[in-house]
């Protein structure tokens, strides 16, 4: 499709959605395919408070509709969903999940005069291009890497650490950037090594963990492929640790895992659940008999970024939209508030650790360590 094409689409759209008396919205994420679980996350974050936000009256007079776009967790899907949503009259996006979607996406939406938040797309180089109207609820991965890489260099300098990584734009730029971290420290990995998403079979790879004796294995990467990562492991007698970043903060992760999981390290933002701003959104979905985890209410967040950009502009116009978030704030969120910098990350950057293990219920979930 033309630039111009594309242009002439929206603006059609826009005055369609002008006549309707409502702000069009996307949520893009992998409803379907491996992480449909993150996916299920942001789908039902945004639906949930679009839901609050047209029940007190929407925006600006006008209700919000919301449409959703399964990627799939696929670049080639994800460039579909963005070129459907801007076919549709949306001029505001709430997605992706996978940073290797959210970069051809946004390209997409940029091109298009889109705003796009991605609440967990977390490669830096997302927002490192300079596209005005591409912001990010979620932190870093060159801020969780030294998060990671710090508590390695604190409680594991003197041990033997494996690095491996899912070989995508997500997996392999947070073992990178752990990496980068840990040679900065004089800390050289014994083992770096990259295994197919999508795969079953990680018997070789963890052949070579057990070679090299590896007493700690950073993993870069989302639940599926950690947690039969870990339980291959345990099958095959390794008993190194495993450490992750925010790929692996869902429960489905310890599902797949088994017994096997207690003793994995994280890292990930402390809980938003337990944020006093949060609670009764969190109550909302319990009376749907749903955990609101991990990026749930990230997904929330960004809908009420948006919701309070187009207040602050007095404009449902994404360019003026974009121009308040960079120039406002900060933003009244269930995750805190929120301030963007120029590129469109948070000003924030709070990367903790967590621990996997029992807890009193003697179900496996992770826990923030205090140090």
């Amino acid at each position: 499709m033309k630039a111009r094409f594309r242009t002439a689409v929206l603006a059609a759209a826009l005055l369609s959605g002008a006549a309707r008396a409502q702000v069009v919205m996307g949520v893009g994420a992998p409803i379907t395919g491996q992480d449909a679980a993150f996916g299920a996350q942001l789908k039902n974050g945004a639906e949930q408070a679009v839901a609050d936000i047209n029940a007190s009256g929407g925006v600006l007079g006008q209700k919000i509709d919301l449409k959703v776009g399964d990627d799939a967790g696929d670049a080639k899907q994800g460039r579909s969903v963005a070129n459907q949503f801007i076919g549709d009259g949306v001029t505001f996006v709430v997605g992706h999940f996978n940073s290797s979607v959210t970069m051809p996406a946004s390209d997409a939406y940029n091109e298009a005069g889109v705003l796009e938040i991605t609440p967990g797309s977390t490669n830096p180089q997302i927002t490192e291009r300079g596209y005005p109207m591409l912001f990010r609820t979620c932190g870093r991965d060159d801020q969780q890497g030294a998060v990671a890489a710090a508590y390695l260099i604190a409680h594991a300098r003197d041990k033997k650490i494996a690095i491996i990584h899912d070989k995508s734009t997500y997996g392999k730029g947070l073992a990178d950037e752990t990496r980068k971290a840990l040679t900065a420290a004089g800390i050289h990995e014994v083992l770096y090594e990259g295994l197919n998403k999508g795969e079953k079979d990680f018997s070789a790879i963890v052949s070579k963990i057990k070679s090299v004796d590896a007493d700690i294995v950073f993993f870069g990467g989302v639940h599926t492929e950690g947690g039969l990562l870990v339980r291959q492991m345990r099958d095959q007698g390794v008993k190194a640790a495993l450490m992750g970043g925010d790929g692996i903060a869902s429960q489905e992760f310890a599902a797949i895992a088994g017994p096997g999981v207690e003793g994995t390290l994280m890292t990930f933002p402390p809980d938003p659940r337990q944020r006093p701003e949060a609670a009764a959104v969190v109550k909302e979905f319990e009376a749907r008999n749903y955990n609101p985890e991990t990026y749930t209410l990230y997904s929330y967040a960004a809908v009420q970024a948006i919701k309070q950009g187009i207040e602050k502009a007095k404009s449902t116009d994404p360019a003026a939209v974009a121009k308040a978030l960079h120039d406002g704030g900060p933003y009244k969120t269930v995750v805190g508030d929120l301030s963007f910098d120029a590129k469109g990350d948070v000003t924030r950057a709070d990367y903790v650790v967590y621990e996997w293990r029992k807890g009193p219920d003697g179900k496996i979930t992770y826990f923030q360590l205090d140090k």
